[in-house]
């Protein structure tokens, strides 16, 4: 697995990828996972990070140990949610630490905003499109899990203005980056996700969608990201985008789709030094 766009590295046997904005900003502690490193068996191997996907607790809680100690983020510090495809972003803070793991998990939320250091963000995905965010300047980090629903909702856009309204945060200086997901080159979909996608007035649908003929249209979730973080106000030189397709590179992220549903999870992570 190779990245122009994104560092890939291996540390104790995990290997794991950062975003270079994310990197030089010196404000987080953060990664996305890969398949690799982990002790999960079966359709999860290796390295899965979801729960209701492993037959094994403790192999999932190994994970995240693994994860999570190749950038020294305490898995006791982790907050995760059950994400159920909505546009709904919610702040979190040390109170939380440990929900989904120990404690129940949030329900159908799918965004999660701090600006309290040690707490560690974390969105699942095996498809959908990870978008992880850093204000420098107030100091406020988020991560939102943008499948098609929660791209066609805007839930990009949304984390921008709840980080505004909330933190007093400025799109300007807000860095995002949109992680591995399924790229156009095998996101085959049909006629009402499209008519979906068509709501959202100032994306240009012809540049998003490919027509393949009988309904069926390939589209590219990363660019209608990518175009919804600029018209809430993120500069273009402030996004790293990720050039891997999950769909593509199955051996070593896991994809939905690649698999027919057999696969495990990835997890965007991301702290507050």
């Amino acid at each position: 697995m190779q990245s122009k766009t994104l560092e890939i590295h291996e540390n104790n046997g995990v290997t794991y990828i950062t975003f270079p904005l994310f990197s030089r900003c010196g404000k987080v502690r953060h990664l996305f996972s890969t398949r690799l490193g982990g002790v999960s068996t079966g359709d999860c191997a290796s390295m899965n990070l979801s729960f209701s996907k492993d037959s094994s607790r403790e192999h999932v809680l190994e994970n995240f140990r693994r994860l999570c100690g190749a950038v020294t983020i305490d898995p006791a510090h982790l907050v995760l949610s059950a994400q159920t495809h909505t546009d709904h972003v919610i702040c979190v803070t040390e109170e939380h630490r440990g929900t989904g793991i120990e404690k129940p998990s949030f329900s159908d939320v799918d965004g999660l905003i701090t600006d309290r250091p040690g707490v560690a963000l974390v969105t699942q995905y095996a498809d959908c499109v990870p978008l992880l965010f850093c204000d420098p300047v107030r100091n406020v980090i988020a991560t939102s899990h943008a499948g098609w629903r929660g791209t066609a909702q805007e839930i990009g856009g949304k984390t921008v203005e709840k980080m505004q309204k909330e933190y007093g945060c400025e799109p300007k200086n807000i860095l995002a980056a949109i992680g591995p997901c399924i790229g156009p080159c095998c996101y085959e979909v049909d006629g009402p996700l499209f008519d979906a996608f068509t709501e959202i007035p100032y994306l240009p649908i012809a540049d998003l969608f490919s027509d393949k003929g009988n309904g069926k249209y390939m589209l590219d979730l990363k660019e209608a990201n990518r175009l919804i973080l600029l018209h809430a106000g993120i500069l273009p030189e402030h996004i790293d985008v990720a050039d891997l397709c999950t769909c593509c590179e199955h051996d070593f992220l896991h994809s939905h789709r690649a698999t027919g549903g057999k696969r495990g999870t990835l997890a965007a992570v991301i702290e507050l030094i």
